[in-house]
């Protein structure tokens, strides 16, 4: 992994993990607080209910004070407290009831199927013994009970809060209650809005993870893009700060090579001609020491030549004082005349606009291209040389007729491809492209570059 992208990992993880700890820490505690204010809640709404069912059975007390209060126990005055309490109701599911303390029921407005039974052992589904509950309370001194019981609205068993008190002198028990089924659906509505705003939280700082995490990828991705860019830059300049070292290095080998070692070869030469030409005047028939000097004035002359070949190869003149056309058409000739094969080479533009670096690039590329040709192309009978103009570029097409090569095992072979690495090389120094094409039909080898640069 690059060294820019741990650094980014470096700045991230340490983020996502203190987000992820934000994030635990605020679901705990929300978790907690929605337990609390449930419990708060569902406690302050127990205890005012049980407030009002205690001023309920207060007032029921209050309605039948003037029969209870008469003393003995009267068959016609419990009638008459039972009719009135019967009467007493409050909603569909508020009403009053009475129980003696052997658990038979004496008074039910609403279930009146229940009036005379003994319920003592009567359970629900928890197995609680409901009316013993009911009555053991009252006999403590009354208050409030919890228990299960069927509503008669809806027919179900559902949670009931009661509240019971003892009337000694009848031996009776008085209670009335109210159904919590709505209070225990309110509260799941309730828990329910602190799941849905425990998960909004939870979303919302994922969303600011996810952004942060962005924000901070997206940073380092422009700040390494912004690099490379400039990383890049820097390096087409060295790279074209190394050419133009190159070239002008080859320059002044070419004109030391010129004006230094072939002055002196003409110079040496010129010398042993003129002492051959004096010695051949004095000695008849030639003898062994004129044939010498003959073969090394022949010498002489095959040194001077190749030191020619070689300073044009640094650095063609040409290319300097008469522009890359005349260079490619001279180019041309020698490659005919190392090879005794013709290139056809059709300029369809002067690129008059090209510095002097691109038009050393694209004498280069031609030159390695014919020099592959020369070494490694084989069945050859026929080689092109285009150059022209295409919209904002200019470019440079090598193409023969031979049996191809198979361009993949060229560049990934360690020790061959070194031709083709640098003319992709000269090209980028340019932001030029260089492109391939090889098959039994032959290759052609594309080069284009900016028009301009």
């Amino acid at each position: 992994m690059k060294l820019r992208y741990k650094f980014i990992l470096l700045t991230i993880i340490p983020l996502l993990l203190s987000f992820a700890g934000i994030a635990i820490a605020v679901f705990f505690q929300a978790t907690n607080l929605a337990q609390q204010q449930h419990k708060s809640i569902e406690d302050a709404y127990i205890s005012s209910k049980e407030t009002e069912l205690k001023h309920y059975v207060t007032l029921a007390n209050s309605a039948i004070a003037h029969v209870y209060q008469k003393g003995a126990i009267n068959p016609k005055n419990q009638e008459e407290a039972k009719k009135i309490l019967a009467s007493l109701d409050f909603g569909d599911d508020g009403y009053f009831y009475i129980y003696d303390l052997e658990g038979k029921n004496l008074m039910h407005p609403r279930q009146p199927e229940l009036v005379g039974k003994n319920l003592w052992t009567l359970s629900d589904p928890e197995g609680n013994f409901t009316i013993q509950k009911l009555v053991k309370t009252a006999m403590n001194g009354g208050g409030s009970v919890r228990y299960l019981w069927e509503k008669p609205s809806s027919h179900q068993i559902v949670p009931k809060l009661g509240y019971v008190v003892l009337l000694p002198e009848w031996g009776w028990v008085l209670g009335t209650g109210i159904y919590l089924d709505d209070v225990d659906a309110a509260l799941t509505k309730l828990d329910a809005q602190f799941v849905k705003n425990i998960h909004s939280t939870m979303f919302w700082i994922a969303g600011i993870t996810i952004i942060c995490a962005l924000l901070i990828a997206l940073s380092g991705l422009a700040l390494n893009i912004s690099e490379s860019r400039l990383a890049d830059a820097k390096l087409k300049a060295l790279a074209r700060s190394v050419v133009s070292s190159q070239e002008d290095e080859r320059a002044r080998l070419s004109r030391d090579l010129h004006d230094g070692l072939s002055q002196l070869l003409v110079s040496t030469k010129l010398q042993v001609e003129s002492g051959l030409a004096k010695l051949s005047s004095l000695i008849e028939p030639p003898d062994k020491a004129l044939i010498a000097f003959q073969r090394a004035t022949k010498q002489l002359n095959e040194a001077l030549t190749e030191v020619r070949r070689i300073s044009h190869n640094l650095r063609p003149a040409m290319l300097d004082d008469l522009g890359l056309v005349a260079a490619f058409e001279n180019l041309c000739e020698e490659f005919h005349n190392a090879t005794g094969l013709s290139v056809l080479f059709t300029p369809h533009t002067t690129p008059l606009s090209l510095n002097a670096i691109s038009n050393t690039v694209l004498y280069r590329v031609a030159q390695e291209a014919l020099t592959n040709i020369h070494k490694h192309a084989q069945n050859v009978s026929h080689v092109e040389l285009e150059l022209l103009a295409i919209g904002q570029h200019i470019v440079l097409v090598i193409s023969d007729d031979g049996s191809g090569f198979n361009l993949q095992n060229i560049v990934n072979h360690p020790k061959r491809g070194i031709g083709i690495s640098n003319m992709r090389e000269r090209l980028a120094s340019i932001q030029g492209q260089l492109d391939i094409q090889s098959s039994n039909n032959g290759t052609r080898i594309t080069a284009k570059i900016p028009n301009g640069e």
